[in-house]
């Protein structure tokens, strides 16, 4: 264990912390990382991202969102405001959340239509570059593809508006943290 430490420290602070050298992308510029908190196999450094898709545990990443979730929900029942804001900011910010929100999207009956941009995320490459690149820094909404569907009498036609795959996996990130707060206060009787 020559390249693996476990620092001496107080049980909240103790990390495991690889000593190495490698490359890394962040936002398409290359950063050199010196020192991390995650073991070298579970590095998203890897370029083989394909396979870490394939590889997720998706019961760890459900039970993850959902615990986040129910500490969300109860600040909204203890009117703790400015925690469930800062629990909604680290919900959004999980990786772990981003999985779910690509993995919502990617699975739906929608999931090969594209939006204005023609962008379908099939591959697992695709996915996993996908929950790299959702963040909120700089985001802004694309426009909707319009289409036009035939109605069930197929004389007229109606207007049906596609947002972009990106867009779609936004909002099902951020209703991952606004669907605890609409849930509790929403429901103003108990007894229906």
């Amino acid at each position: 264990m020559s390249d693996i430490e476990i620092r001496n420290l107080s049980q909240p602070e103790r990390v495991l912390t690889y000593q190495g050298c490698f490359n890394c992308k962040n936002g398409g510029k290359t950063v050199n990382v010196r020192s991390s908190t995650t073991l070298k196999g579970e590095m998203l450094t890897d370029t083989k991202t394909e396979f870490q898709w394939d590889k997720i545990d998706w019961k760890t990443v459900y039970r993850s969102v959902n615990r986040l979730q129910t500490r969300i929900t109860k600040a909204v029942k203890q009117q703790k405001w400015h925690l469930v804001k800062r629990l909604q900011y680290l919900l959004t910010h999980s990786l772990y959340a981003k999985m779910l929100a690509v993995r919502r999207v990617t699975q739906t009956k929608g999931k090969r239509t594209a939006g204005v941009d023609g962008e379908k995320w099939v591959t697992p490459r695709e996915k996993m570059n996908a929950v790299h690149t959702l963040s909120d820094k700089k985001y802004k909404a694309k426009p909707l593809k319009r289409v036009y569907i035939e109605k069930s009498d197929k004389k007229k036609k109606r207007p049906l508006s596609i947002p972009t795959i990106y867009d779609r996996a936004m909002q099902a990130l951020y209703a991952l943290a606004l669907n605890p707060v609409a849930e509790t206060s929403g429901n103003t009787k108990e007894n229906f």
